[in-house]
């Protein structure tokens, strides 16, 4: 596999580099302090085409391909996880859905205003009791004629006071556990939907995260996703989706850290020379390095898996656990490399720190992307072909018909 960036990737990268280093560093300091989501980034990024940048064109995106989303979400996360997060949470979890997923009169709907930046997409599966075990999920969606009645609540909704649309997940079936979940698309307008931000976040405090209310919302039929009790399968293809951002992302931490400790390396000296020449503290430096072009490895395979149409849930869980691992011991040790100065907000590195702790336990916690992997590798666990997959792409019309 040539896993080489095209002059169109490279473009893409130096674009949002440039677009972090102006836009974003000169004032994440100070929204992350403050704890302020800064709406405005999500506007420039549409006016950039990077808000469905491998959406087909023909439902308003750029048609770039899938590795070239894994390089946006690198470069975002540089700047910083919050940012980011709200590209995973509005094109990886919400619009790849859609396009995976939803009728071509839902893509019309939906999708093109989300690719083109114009609406934003969230996604609410979460809930207070019910995180890794899916199937413990207590909202309701009840049928009544044209409509379908929801009632419940979600958790740790990012962009949950910012979007337009939500992908909501809730039981049509009470007694088919996994297979009682379906999928709706709720627009914030309906009544009875309200939303709450979540404060005191250890990490990630530029983002906005929050929760979810629903109350006997009124959802039409026509917006019901798949059929009912394929809920289930849906959220696990989202997720193949999401991982793959986040563990993207990760990657982008790891390069801030490395990039962070360099400068202080070179620039601080103990003993009479710069601490870059302290063996211990080049073990620290070799192992970021090492870390980003392993994980960046890992990302791009199950990009390109993505490219291919196939099925990549094994790829992109192994990035996904491997890459926030690294991307959190990355941080930690850019901490160490800049010693008591780490431990103040005058360097960057303590909020990497606190940041890099989130992908760890959201979209998969460690510990169940190792369950996954140890299942794989003994046998237990195969990956069956699913109805719908994403197209591969370069995308064509054949392509993307329902």
């Amino acid at each position: 596999m040539n896993f080489s960036l095209t002059s169109e990737q490279k473009s893409v990268r130096k674009v949002v580099r440039a677009f972090v280093d102006r836009e974003i560093m000169p004032y994440i300091k100070e929204w992350d302090e403050n704890g302020h989501f800064e709406i405005n980034i999500l506007k420039r990024l549409a006016e950039l085409e990077l808000m469905g940048v491998c959406i087909p064109e023909r439902y308003g995106g750029v048609g770039m391909d899938y590795n070239t989303l894994a390089i946006v979400c690198e470069e975002l996360e540089r700047g910083d996880t919050a940012f980011r997060t709200a590209v995973s949470v509005h094109t990886g979890l919400n619009s790849l859905t859609l396009l995976q997923w939803g009728t071509e009169e839902q893509k019309q709907k939906y999708l093109v205003s989300q690719a083109k930046g114009q609406k934003i997409g969230a996604f609410g599966l979460t809930e207070p009791n019910a995180g890794s075990d899916v199937a413990a999920m207590q909202t309701t969606a009840k049928r009544e004629g044209d409509h379908y009645i929801l009632n419940g609540s979600k958790t740790w909704i990012s962009l949950c006071d910012v979007a337009d649309h939500f992908l909501i997940f809730a039981k049509t079936n009470l007694e088919a556990k996994h297979h009682g979940i379906s999928c709706f698309i709720v627009e914030r307008k309906f009544e009875g939907v309200k939303t709450k931000a979540i404060k005191g976040k250890l990490g990630i405090r530029a983002g906005n995260t929050g929760e979810v209310f629903l109350d006997e919302v009124r959802v039409p039929a026509a917006n019901l996703i798949g059929e009912e009790g394929d809920g289930f399968k849906i959220a696990m293809s989202a997720l193949d989706n999401g991982r793959f951002t986040v563990a993207a992302g990760a990657c982008g931490l790891i390069q801030a850290s490395l990039e962070a400790s360099v400068k202080y390396c070179n620039e601080r000296k103990t003993f009479g020379k710069e601490i870059g020449k302290h063996q211990l503290v080049q073990q620290m430096i070799a192992k970021m390095a090492a870390n980003l072009e392993i994980s960046r490895l890992l990302v791009y395979k199950a990009g390109s898996l993505k490219n291919e149409g196939k099925r990549n849930t094994r790829e992109t869980s192994l990035a996904k656990w491997i890459a926030c691992d690294a991307a959190f011991e990355a941080a930690n040790d850019a901490v160490q490399v800049h010693g008591a100065y780490g431990y103040s907000n005058e360097f960057p590195v303590e909020r990497y720190l606190r940041n890099a702790k989130a992908p760890v336990i959201y979209e998969g916690t460690r510990e169940i992307h190792t369950i996954m992997q140890a299942e794989y590798a003994l046998g237990y666990r195969e990956d069956k072909p699913l109805r719908n997959m994403l197209p591969a792409w370069p995308f064509e019309e054949s392509s993307v018909e329902v």
